[in-house]
């Protein structure tokens, strides 16, 4: 802590030195550029016999990101039992010297895409001051936790805020800098963040409230367009004095915030697809690459480097230095690395460019594999790189001339045929070198070295602060309130300078607080009658409020404080609360349920006829075939909900032939009435899954469900010592309910809870958009479990 709190004191008076690094916290090292300072690896090693050849342990636990190193410990994310009931993802702690393991902290994975190969791609930040790692697991967890391996605090991304993922496990890593968390995601929730975008949260890293969100999608000229999820994982730097968060993102575009409020500082556009590599800074210049097609046409693949000093006022875009796009070269999965005026860049093909840092002329390419993920490490005096297909290639490097040796070191598997996978990212630390492979994690290093610590540069100092400065800008904290009926929210009015740092309330510090009505989200269709207000009541106390909730189920609206010409907001969310009724008739036509999350845009209250009587119903929006429409869960309660049922009325319409699929889900489990004939009989099935792009649960019985027929469905989760009953029953409406359960599981490795929804998924929506099969949805009762 000593050493953390002189490095402050060296920041606040603009001091800018060598510092002595033995911890790891960010995937590309302590100058987040892919260069290590260490020195005295050995020249070769061997990866076959510990103790020989500089091999100086082994585990077998694998991974596909890199190693965090902290204190003396090493972390690592990974998936476990892969096919198995258990499959899951973990978080590992080893002793960095001698590789022992201290412990695991495991967890499932839901609501996802993502297949077992792909688990684990997200890489661990920390607080080295309180020595909390933070985690972005592919079931949508971000974790705080501390050293022992003791859970700090989580927040559920997907449950909480509708975050995306895909089948190709592109996820963002999470960083942590200014006493804040901060992840870049893809999501679509409810009010302004309805629609999906590519958005960034900052949590505080004692609680995991919500500091600010930002947005930065929306400043990109032409207009936004998501383009799909990403994986570029942000850095941190001090350009003109401002302390800065640079990412590449999902609409094409690479984005820079101020750290502390989110606010946009510049964007510069330059891919047709999403940017997955990271930036690398030196100074003013940031680098960046891509492997998509470019906006105005032509060649594959761009990299870049723009002087992020140099930015114009009116367009907000950095001046570009130099560029190069004739290569036409995809790099667009693995990130570069910066080090000595080189910059080197791995395209798909895992072929490496190196290219001057200053010019971008390129000095030399390097063929490596056959295909390229992670990222390469540059220290003392070599270049270390995964080719996916079991291989490290350590190039000795030749100033401007190509590597003038190569080492290659080839992986087998720990049981049967084949190669293992290698897409992780080598770290160094205290003359030692780390890395995962699928299967194992390695440490080698000379068993002699005593050092000294290596020395890194620190980041620029930001510009001079006074505590007493005046404000240039407010905000609410928290930004982003989830709470219930009659509750009393605490919200509070911070003070910034232009960096984001809190300054002193001035003295006249008269905060007005109001409750705006809300704006139409982007969703709604036109005509659609506008939200109101929050329905609460403001009890003021010049800087921070009491808002006291009023007495509605289910709510969602906004916070406003103004001082001077200043303003900010925070979004609270009233979560329904179990026992819960929801039949849909106070829902306006063309909305859906306040308090409901992801469901704007994917469903639609409408007024549906049978015979002489018409009733609102909730229906899936099935005129849009991309995925994150095409299929998609309405979370109603609270993420941390357990030991309930829910039940509701279902019916699905034929189109074409088909029909779609449609279900609820009680704690990451998901009930499907399946709209396929996949049983041997021929017939439909219902089925309870919880991660649907693997087998881990998927349990089917026949249901040879019709068209334009009602059914009851009842799901329950009775929570055991051990495991967990997961059962249901489908049947039409209006008929008794039957004795048995229609299909039921026991889960050996249990979801113990999750937010209570619907689930539907239209998958033959046809061309232009026409209309495919219809959901509708009715009559949703959820109720606590009989205690025994």
């Amino acid at each position: 802590m000593t050493r953390w709190l002189g490095f402050a004191l060296l920041l606040i008076a603009g001091v800018v030195s060598p510092a002595p690094a033995a911890d790891w916290v960010h995937w590309r090292g302590p100058e987040q550029t892919g260069q290590s300072r260490e020195t005295g690896l050995p020249d070769e090693f061997q990866v076959d016999e510990v103790g020989k050849g500089g091999l100086l342990w082994r585990q077998p636990y694998g991974g596909r990101s890199a190693p965090l190193i902290l204190k003396g410990n090493l972390y690592t994310i990974s998936g476990y039992d892969m096919s198995l009931p258990t499959e899951g993802e973990r978080i590992m702690c080893f002793d960095a010297e001698t590789g022992a393991k201290k412990w695991e902290k495991r967890f499932n994975v839901f609501h996802t895409d993502v297949v077992s190969s792909r688990l684990g791609w997200t890489s661990l930040t920390a607080d080295p001051e309180a020595e909390h790692i933070f985690a972005h697991t592919t079931g949508g967890f971000l974790f705080c936790i501390d050293k022992d391996g003791k859970e700090v605090w989580k927040r559920q991304l997907t449950e909480e805020f509708g975050r995306v993922t895909g089948y190709g496990g592109r996820s963002a890593s999470p960083i942590f800098d200014s006493g804040l968390v901060i992840l870049g995601f893809v999501n679509g929730s409810w009010g302004d963040q309805a629609i999906g975008r590519n958005r960034f949260a900052a949590f505080d890293g004692k609680t995991g409230e919500i500091v600010w969100w930002a947005s930065p999608s929306e400043a990109v000229k032409p207009p936004f367009n998501l383009r799909g999820t990403y994986y570029s994982n942000p850095v941190i730097a001090v350009i003109n004095g401002q302390r800065l968060l640079i990412s590449g993102c999902a609409d094409g575009a690479i984005h820079a915030m101020k750290v502390r409020t989110g606010e946009q500082v510049w964007s510069y556009l330059f891919s047709a697809g999403v940017v997955n590599p990271s930036p690398v800074v030196d100074g003013n210049l940031v680098y960046i690459s891509h492997g998509e097609e470019n906006p105005e046409g032509g060649n594959i693949g761009r990299v870049i480097c723009l002087d992020a000093s140099k930015v114009d006022p009116k367009t907000k875009k950095p001046a570009l230095v130099w560029e190069n796009k004739k290569l036409a070269k995809r790099f667009g999965l693995a990130s570069p690395a910066l080090a000595d005026g080189k910059l080197y860049v791995p395209d798909d093909a895992a072929e490496l460019v190196c290219f001057n840092a200053k010019d971008g002329k390129v000095l030399w390419k390097a063929k490596y594999g056959t295909v390229s993920r992670g990222a390469p490490l540059v220290v003392d005096g070599k270049l270390y790189i995964f080719d996916v297909s079991a291989k490290l290639t350590a190039m000795t490097l030749n100033g401007d001339k190509e590597p003038e040796k190569v080492q290659e070191i080839t992986f087998r598997r720990l049981a049967g045929a084949g190669f293992v996978e290698t897409h992780g990212t080598p770290i160094a630390v205290n003359g030692k070198l780390y890395f995962l492979t699928q299967e194992q994690l390695y440490c080698v290093g000379n068993k002699d070295w005593a050092g000294p610590p290596a020395q890194y540069k620190l980041l620029a100092p930001e510009t001079t602060f006074k505590d007493d400065a005046a404000p240039t800008a407010i905000r609410v904290f928290p930004a982003d309130v989830e709470t219930k009926t009659a509750a009393d929210v605490k919200l509070a009015v911070k003070f910034l300078d232009n960096n984001g740092r809190e300054v002193k309330a001035p003295a006249d510090a008269a905060v007005d607080w109001a409750l705006p009505a809300p704006p139409l989200p982007p969703t709604a269709p036109k005509g659609a009658t506008p939200p109101p207000a929050l329905n609460a009541e403001i009890k003021a106390n010049g800087a921070s409020a009491d808002v006291v909730i009023g007495k509605l189920p289910r709510q969602q609206g906004m916070v406003a404080a103004k001082f001077d010409k200043l303003t900010a907001r925070s979004r609270v969310r009233v979560i329904p609360q179990i026992p819960y009724k929801e039949d849909f008739e106070k829902v306006p036509l063309g909305g859906v349920p306040s308090g409901w999350i992801n469901t704007q845009g994917k469903y639609t209250v409408v007024e549906l006829k049978e015979g002489d009587k018409s009733t609102k119903v909730l229906s899936k929006v099935n005129t849009d075939s991309r995925p994150p429409l095409a299929r998609a869960n309405a979370y109603i309660t609270s993420p941390w909900a357990s030991n309930y049922t829910i039940e509701a009325d279902l019916m699905g319409t034929e189109v074409g032939g088909k029909l779609a699929d449609m279900g609820v889900v009680n704690c990451r489990y998901t009930l499907i009435l399946d709209g396929k004939s996949d049983s041997a009989a021929g017939k439909r099935q219902a089925r309870i899954v919880s991660w649907e792009a693997r087998p881990r649960v998927n349990q089917a019985a026949e249901l040879d469900w019709q068209s334009g027929v009602w059914y009851r469905v009842k799901f329950t989760v009775v929570q055991k010592e051990k495991t967990a009953v997961v059962s249901a029953k489908v049947w039409k409406r209006g008929e008794a309910e039957p004795t048995d359960w229609t299909v039921s599981y026991e889960d050996p490795s249990p979801n113990r809870e999750g937010a209570a929804a619907l689930y539907g998924y239209v998958s033959n929506v046809g061309e232009n958009n026409a209309p495919g099969s219809a959901i509708y949805y009715d009559n949703v009762v959820i109720t606590p479990n009989e205690k025994k």
